[in-house]
């Protein structure tokens, strides 16, 4: 599709907006996915919020007990393409419900181990469930509501994982220290049979029109350069962005002189903001896709500056790590949008390796920053490592639109 000053364009020379204009209001089906990557959103950063109890419960230490975010972490990377080609025959309706349904028998299981171990396989269950789901999600939402309006319906199903950390995490810890560790997977399951319902009932069928697909046809897909490119926009935006959360705490404390009790609100004002970011990157990204993915890493490396420079002054900090969230995953939704057109007839294993590329440069991201951490650099130092991660995203942003400008390509069905 033709690339005119950053708006996609259709093979015959009219915008998408012009040529077919996104619907006023998203079908229902795409909340319902929303609501559903809520509950995977939760799962997955809700144990930080319940460590203490589950090491002291299972006898592990406190260390040992985050073993079950690291193991969460590989099963996405792993998970998601590998259950996509798994699953490539199934109809999208059945691989969503069978998902939950896995997601569900993971939490049962959780719920009920006094195996540490036992534990841990339950929560890679778990993962590859979430993975799943989540790639599969994405290109029913798109589907949805055609190339006018998927990288809107892509903000909004993405931002149900944002809205995890705003509302879901805190109220599974609060949960948790109310009705013990366990209590937040018992309700989890519960909500997870409660989305599947919803699922089957507005998620329509495939229908007679969708193609037969192959493994050999999904791995076609890899041969695409700007499939790659997307990938790995996906892997140093997120990178840049969660390195440096994963360790805003003692940069509040320590450098900008915070209490620590107020540390959750500065929290909860990254995950509004980033809450907002996937939606306004959404809707963005629908006219300006290339100019949204350039713009938001760029703004996001001024931000991960200053906040180096002005870490010992609480108020600006306090606003840039909100903007941070505002625009340091704004343009999520649109990369996921290109990396599943830009894989042709293989949507799903698109979708699925960008689950995969978000979760490796989290987990990379925050391994780095983690060793800058305990540098000269101090509390400072996931700030800048993620600066410079979240600056590398440029380069396959800037590239992949001037490849669209000079070679423009109609976008596939």
């Amino acid at each position: 599709m033709p690339l005119r000053g950053g708006t996609l364009h259709t093979p015959a020379g009219l915008p998408v907006g012009d040529h077919e204009r996104p619907p006023a209001r998203l079908p229902l089906v795409v909340y319902v996915l929303a609501l559903a990557t809520f509950l995977m959103g939760t799962t997955e950063f809700v144990i930080a919020g319940l460590l203490p109890e589950i090491a002291s419960d299972v006898q592990v230490s406190v260390a040992q007990a985050g073993m079950m975010i690291t193991v969460f972490a590989v099963g996405m990377v792993v998970g998601a393409p590998l259950m996509a080609m798994l699953t490539l025959r199934l109809p999208r309706r059945l691989t969503l419900l069978l998902a939950l349904a896995v997601f569900a028998v993971g939490h049962v299981i959780v719920a009920l181990a006094s195996s540490f171990a036992l534990l841990l396989a339950a929560r890679f269950l778990t993962a590859l469930a979430t993975g799943a789901f989540w790639a599969v999600a994405n290109v029913v939402a798109a589907r949805a509501v055609g190339p006018a309006a998927s990288s809107r319906a892509l903000g909004v199903v993405g931002a149900g994982g944002m809205l995890a950390n705003v509302v879901g995490v805190p109220l599974g810890a609060f949960t948790g220290q109310l009705a013990g560790w366990r209590g937040p997977f018992w309700a989890l399951a519960a909500l997870a049979v409660a989305a599947a319902a919803l699922i089957a009932r507005h998620v329509p069928h495939d229908g007679p029109a969708r193609e037969a697909v192959s493994i050999r046809s999904e791995l076609s897909a890899l041969r695409s350069g700007q499939l790659w490119l997307a990938l790995a926009a996906c892997a140093t935006t997120t990178g840049g962005v969660l390195s440096t959360y994963s360790y805003i705490s003692p940069l509040l404390t320590d450098r900008a002189g915070l209490a620590s009790g107020l540390v959750p609100l500065v929290l909860v004002g990254f995950g509004i903001g980033a809450l907002a970011g996937f939606l306004v990157g959404g809707r963005l990204g629908d006219r300006r896709p290339y100019t949204t993915t350039i713009v938001a890493p760029a703004v996001t490396t001024i931000l991960l500056l200053a906040i180096c420079l002005l870490a010992g002054h609480a108020v600006p900090t306090i606003a840039l790590v909100a903007l941070l969230g505002l625009f340091g995953l704004g343009a999520n939704p649109v990369l996921i949008a290109l990396a599943v057109r830009f894989a042709g007839r293989a949507p799903t294993l698109g979708s699925a390796l960008t689950v995969s590329a978000f979760n490796l440069g989290t987990a990379a991201g925050s391994w780095v920053a983690g060793l800058a951490l305990e540098s000269p650099l101090g509390a400072t130092g996931p700030a800048a490592v993620g600066a410079v991660i979240a600056a590398l995203t440029l380069i396959p942003t800037i590239t992949t639109a001037l490849i669209q400008r000079r070679h423009p390509s109609p976008s596939p069905a």
